[in-house]
């Protein structure tokens, strides 16, 4: 009976894990607790446009704190919230159930019941506390104090909160049932007849200037008719229905799914734009690398993603030379913010501190070209492409070695700039950290990929001559690449080039990427994948991004020994690339398998990272206290691990299709169904070695190898 799942058959209610219940929806996220609070004195809150605009939102009844029952998130953007008032005096049970029905949506809404279980009328006074501070989001994330904080006044029966000093930012708070309104506070009173309700909804609305700024739902309206509820559903209709036999994996692709809809974000002046946040909490905005890498991933369910994604950056690609924000001309940028101290942290509203997303940039383009976006906007990006190969030789390029270094330009930027930022994220055998300007491994890896990825747009316009050259540009950098970063005696890549151009030796996850990029010639892969097979690399939940035997190990740091669910799964789609050697296949399987349990620990849901202790000392996966949940390139990992494992190349310039399966055996059946190339629309039925696909036209060639 095929399938026990289906991908865009909606979303299961999740119980939330953990005791913070995150709420998400485009550039707008609520942290709270399991009760559905707010407190100060935690990293909670209501934020939007990167600013948390509410920073207390917590109920009372008749005094106390309600016991908390259960919290679920039915979607990423909707949370319902049960609890009791404690019984009475002399009195075992509880009579009164209240439940907190929550949707974020530029603004916050809640519905909040009252039953009354009991034979007799019953007397609540239930007050809703309310303050606000306006905190940049990552004055919030590291706990240091708002610098603007809120003035709170009641205007026409509307409790209204503003940033002190020049205020831009503010929310208004409304609600039904007659509350009683003073500063920072709603209150209500009132008599519940026996085993009837009473009911209140109270919105929390942004405001801009002097201006309210419109939300995406209606008083009354159910979720699914809001704007969150029509955008979840468009995307689900839109994209590829994915059938498995394997409950755990139809879960988290399921979750994948929710996740990622509530991640998009739309361009306001070009709403049929979109693109996707990096992750909530913290970053929920657009990132270079992160929402690259992601367009890559989901490009199975649709490729419009991947086509929103690059013209945004494009129109935000370098055009002068900053240095406070690190722009440069053809570079494309790391990551935008908007909140109040992003002109004292970045130097300005965009911030371009990063050596990968440039050429991520060019190999994305000719992907979503090879999957079918329309042609002519690929054509039109062409000239932002070129600006970005034109950047890694006259500025990537600092010394003219021939490889992409790294250097902040003033001490406010990132120390690296890779996808391990952190400050000591890049540090050799020993455990001493590498002094910039830095090249690292997986950079020049994506460098590579980029000349061959705009090698085949030139021949696709039949610009052979460009074609050629950039073919021997990439052979050349593949040479040098063998030349200085293989490290003969150890079996794998330095993880970089220091500034005085001594490798760092470190073992690291960075060598997956090398594969993934196809950089490696079979010799080294085949020394690569034994070393990766090791368990100073592989958890038994994933890979680790440093091995557990050099000096910087620490299993519950960022970027030295966690394992990061999308970086796993990018060593998987490497190994595949290489399938055909000794023990790849093997190895993808395993760390494929590892990931699904985490994500089945995880509630279905894989955070950013986890710690890398190994599967044979705690059996689940440990979270580390700071993670994303959800965040995109993790949500998105499972999709490359099925695009892999399936082997699936499509080439729609050329009319070809090239499907090479490799499932895991424990995956049994899995089908795609409305999978869209271009106008092609194609099922793919597949287990183990062996697959069919129909819908393909007569015009096309099918290779199942």
């Amino acid at each position: 009976m095929p399938g026990s799942g289906v991908l865009n058959a909606g979303e299961p209610v999740h119980a939330a894990a953990g005791d913070t219940v995150t709420l998400v929806e485009g550039g707008t996220f609520c942290l709270s607790d399991r009760h559905g609070d707010i407190t100060p004195a935690r990293s909670h809150g209501l934020f939007f446009r990167d600013a948390r605009i509410l920073s207390r939102w917590e109920l009372t009844v008749d005094g106390v704190i309600p016991e908390p029952l259960s919290a679920q998130t039915p979607e990423a953007f909707t949370g319902q919230f049960v609890s009791r008032r404690a019984p009475g005096a002399g009195r075992a049970d509880s009579t009164l159930l209240l439940t907190r029905e929550r949707l974020v949506a530029d603004g916050m809404r809640e519905i909040v019941t009252l039953h009354n279980l009991d034979r007799e009328p019953t007397v609540v006074t239930m007050v809703l506390h309310v303050d606000g501070d306006f905190a940049d989001l990552f004055a919030v994330k590291e706990g240091r104090a708002a610098t603007a904080g809120a003035e709170i006044a009641v205007v026409d029966g509307e409790l209204v909160l503003r940033e002190r000093g020049e205020p831009i930012r503010g929310v208004t708070i409304t609600a039904s049932g007659d509350p009683i309104i003073t500063v920072g506070a709603l209150t209500w009173r009132m008599v519940i007849e026996p085993r009837r309700q009473w009911q209140t909804e109270i919105v929390a609305q942004p405001t801009w200037g002097d201006r309210k700024l419109s939300t995406r739902f209606q008083r009354g309206q159910r979720p699914e008719r809001s704007g969150p509820g029509r955008k979840i559903e468009r995307w689900r209709k839109s994209s590829t229905n994915i059938d498995t036999d394997f409950p755990a994996l139809t879960a988290v692709l399921q979750q994948t799914e929710s996740d990622i809809g509530a991640l998009l974000m739309r361009d306001g002046k070009r709403p049929g734009r979109s693109f996707v946040a990096a992750g909530a909490p913290w970053f929920m905005t657009l990132f270079g690398r992160d929402s690259l890498l992601t367009a890559w991933m989901t490009l199975p369910l649709e490729v419009m993603l991947s086509l929103g994604t690059l013209q945004q950056l494009a129109e935000t690609q370098g055009r002068r030379v900053d240095p406070i924000t690190e722009e440069q001309p053809g570079r494309i940028m790391h990551e935008v913010r908007r909140g109040p101290d992003s002109g004292d942290i970045l130097g300005g509203n965009i911030y371009y501190g990063s050596a990968d997303a440039t050429p991520l940039f060019v190999m994305l383009l000719a992907e979503s070209w090879r999957w079918g976006a329309d042609r002519d906007r690929i054509l039109d990006l062409l000239p932002a492409a070129d600006a970005a190969l034109r950047w890694a030789r006259e500025y990537g390029d600092r010394d003219g070695d021939g490889f992409i270094e790294y250097q902040r330009a003033t001490d406010r930027g990132l120390v690296n700039q890779g996808w391990k930022d952190s400050f000591d994220g890049i540090n050799d055998a020993a455990g001493r950290l590498a002094g910039p300007p830095i090249a690292l491994c997986e950079v020049q890896a994506y460098q590579y990929a980029a000349l061959l990825a705009r090698a085949d747009l030139a021949d696709g316009i039949g610009d052979t001559t460009t074609a050629e050259r950039l073919r021997e540009e990439a052979k050349e950098l593949r040479d040098r690449f063998a030349e200085r970063f293989w490290l003969p005696e150890r079996g794998y890549y330095a993880v970089a080039l220091d500034g005085d151009k001594r490798v760092v030796d470190a073992l690291t996850s960075n060598v997956g990427h090398c594969l993934w990029a196809g950089i490696a010639p079979d010799e080294h892969a085949v020394a690569i994948i034994e070393r990766l097979a090791d368990q100073t690399m592989d958890t038994g939940f994933g890979l680790r991004t440093l091995a557990s035997d050099m000096g910087a190990y620490n299993p519950m740091s960022y970027h030295n020994g966690s394992v990061w669910p999308h970086d796993t799964a990018i060593a998987v789609a490497g190994l595949l690339r290489y399938r055909h050697l000794p023990g790849a296949v093997a190895l993808a399987e395993r760390l494929a398998t590892g990931i699904i349990d985490a994500a089945t620990a995880f509630g279905g849901r894989l955070p950013e990272l986890f710690c890398g202790f190994p599967r044979t000392q705690f059996g689940t996966p440990l979270p580390y206290p700071t993670s994303c949940s959800p965040q995109a390139w993790a949500s998105a990992a499972p999709l490359l691990l099925v695009r892999s494992f399936l082997g699936l190349a499509p080439d729609v310039p050329n009319r070809r299709l090239t499907v090479s399966p490799r499932l895991p055996t424990g995956w049994g059946r899995i089908t795609l169904t409305d999978l869209t190339f271009g106008d092609t629309t194609v099922c793919i039925d597949a287990e183990g070695e062996s697959a069919k696909v129909t819908g393909l036209p007569d015009s096309w060639s099918l290779a199942v190898q």
